[in-house]
């Protein structure tokens, strides 16, 4: 039976660009301090969420003090969907939704990044790569 070693295609961050809208409010009300704070929370928020995606998992990690790290077994994705609305399409961004069969995360969303359509066509590739070493030792 062959191993395969898991290897990293894509480590990435959601873009700060998903928190304009926090921004904008936050730069209205910029006189007062609690909106600046809240302005560098979403900020801190953002930064500390980390997508990897590998040959055979998505791993999304966020948390500031306490950290949460969801796993999703590429194998169980079922279906792609590549949601750019028109602010993140200016700017080159897209959102991901991976649809799974997975009791937990039955639906995954890697949030404003950066060549979404590429990482789809990657994450396809690598899903039917194990499906087929799947159903081959099965």
């Amino acid at each position: 039976m062959k191993v395969y070693r898991e290897t990293i295609i894509w480590i990435g961050h959601p873009s700060q660009f998903s928190n304009l809208g926090y921004f904008l409010i936050c730069l209205t009300f910029s006189f007062l301090i609690l909106p600046i704070a809240f302005l560098f929370w979403r900020w801190l928020e953002t930064r500390c969420t980390i997508y990897k995606v590998t040959n055979q998992r998505v791993i999304i990690s966020n948390g500031i003090f306490n950290k949460t790290t969801d796993q999703l077994e590429i194998y169980r994705i079922r279906d792609y969907r590549q949601e750019q609305p028109f602010l993140l399409r200016i700017f080159g961004l897209s959102n991901i939704v991976l649809i799974s069969n997975d009791r937990t995360n039955k639906v995954v969303e890697l949030v404003a990044i950066r060549q979404g359509e590429k990482m789809i066509s990657e994450i396809r590739h690598h899903v039917e790569n194990l499906r087929s070493t799947k159903s081959r030792i099965i």
